[in-house]
């Protein structure tokens, strides 16, 4: 199976990882991830249970996605999962 690829600028190959999935349970609404992303792929959530309210961050445009993963290398709860894109 062959993965989308890209060359860094020394011309080396990389396969891009795009996100998969955010785990909502384990987010804890920081923001990092969000101020991080330049690509506007993710936004708040608020989820409002028993008169607390809590934020968390939801995968809002997928398809803007690069494959960078700095959302993922932000988020000190390890929220993020990535996988490569079939070609």
């Amino acid at each position: 199976m062959a993965y989308i690829t890209a060359l860094t600028k020394n011309k080396q190959e990389w396969t891009p990882q795009y996100i998969k999935t955010l785990d909502e349970e384990t987010c804890i609404g920081c923001g990092r991830c969000f101020k991080v992303c330049a690509h506007d792929v993710l936004a708040f959530e608020e989820l409002d249970e028993d008169d607390s309210a809590k934020m968390f961050m939801k995968i809002a445009n997928e398809g803007n996605c690069i494959g960078c993963q700095a959302c993922g290398r932000t988020c000190s709860k390890k929220c993020f999962s990535f996988e490569p894109v079939t070609a």
